[in-house]
């Protein structure tokens, strides 16, 4: 027994362990690439990922974040200059369009009338009471008198801003991106809003684009409103019905749907140079050569564009414009390396 401890055992893990490194070199050298016969010929193959032009149904809808706000109050501006004889409204009242507000006296002198005898000579001045006109500027809008500043007595000019009634009313209202505008060149008359913890999405109407709002900061802090850099480059609004329920200052999302069409020759944005109208692809021919070509596109939904002259269905394109910066994805199985 002894013997078998000192000698034999030591022997069979010895013989085990050589069983197993002659296991693991064979293993190694079998699954190893053999050598390029060629030294020049690269191992790896570059590869440019290529589409085909299909068809499909693209609906172009672009969603903004924005929030629930207080219509601003509308300014009353005088009509006719002269002075104020009647004060016809306070702050807090509540009035109809075409309401009574203000009422301005103008007082003008006249000259007098002079009649000459024809037979004497003599020359007869008539004195001309003052002319008096008077006006009462009624309200623009219907809603609740906010700020109330003439008095009466006070000489007024035509265009002062007199008082201010507030609406009432709500709008939902949020900033876009150029990209965003570019795909709204032609805006609907609604859209549909989503108010966080507010009623089920409901119909907002008189959709409307604007100037989009000052922006806080300065360039110096990254601020601001450079649509080249992704800023807000203008502002979407539209009217809250007034059977909806929400509240001014709720986070909310308009999602606008400005176009739809169905069984269009669509690529990949990535594929195609520019977004709007115009723009260029790279169509690869027999050859495997690709060739820049023009063409004229329609709408996208940022995911696909539709391409109405220029392309036909089944042409292979490059996927990504060439030169853009894109990620390389090397196949682990056979080398190659694609662009994507």
């Amino acid at each position: 027994m002894g013997i078998t401890r000192r000698f034999v055992f030591p022997a069979l893990r010895i013989l085990v362990w050589g069983v197993i490194a002659a296991s693991l070199a064979v293993i190694a050298f079998r699954s190893a690439p053999e050598p390029a016969d060629d030294p020049a010929v690269p191992s790896a193959e570059l590869v440019e990922p290529q589409v085909a032009v299909t068809t499909g149904d693209v609906t172009n809808t672009v969603t903004v974040t924005g929030q629930v706000v207080a219509d601003p109050a509308a300014p009353q501006k005088v009509t006719q200059r002269g002075t104020v004889t009647e004060v016809l409204a306070k702050p807090g009242d509540v009035v109809e369009a075409g309401a009574p507000l203000l009422e301005v006296t103008l007082t003008e002198p006249q000259e007098p009338l002079t009649k000459t005898d024809p037979e004497t000579g003599e020359v007869t001045v008539t004195e001309r009471r003052p002319k008096v006109t008077k006006e009462t500027v009624t309200a623009t809008v219907a809603g609740t008198v906010a700020t109330y500043t003439a008095l009466k007595d006070q000489e007024v000019s035509v265009g002062d801003d007199f008082a201010t009634i507030s609406p009432g009313t709500l709008s939902v209202t949020g900033s876009m991106v150029a990209e965003q505008q570019f795909r709204l060149l032609q805006i609907p008359a609604e859209a549909t809003v989503t108010v966080t913890g507010g009623p089920a999405p409901f119909t907002c109407t008189n959709l409307r684009m604007g100037a989009a709002a000052a922006p806080v900061g300065t360039p110096e802090d990254g601020a601001g409103g450079d649509p080249a850099a992704g800023g807000s480059s203008a502002s979407i609004t539209c009217a809250v019905p007034g059977d909806v329920t929400v509240f001014a200052g709720l986070a909310a999302e308009l999602e606008v749907t400005a176009g739809s069409v169905e069984g269009a020759l669509v690529v990949p944005v990535t594929a195609v140079l520019g977004r709007v109208e115009q723009g260029k692809v790279w169509v690869v021919g027999e050859d495997g050569e690709a060739e820049e070509r023009a063409v004229t596109l329609g709408i996208t939904d940022g995911a696909v564009v539709q391409v109405t002259e220029g392309l036909a269905e089944g042409d292979q394109v490059l996927e990504f414009v060439p030169g853009q910066d894109v990620e390389p994805v090397v196949d682990p199985m056979t080398g190659e390396v694609f662009v994507g």
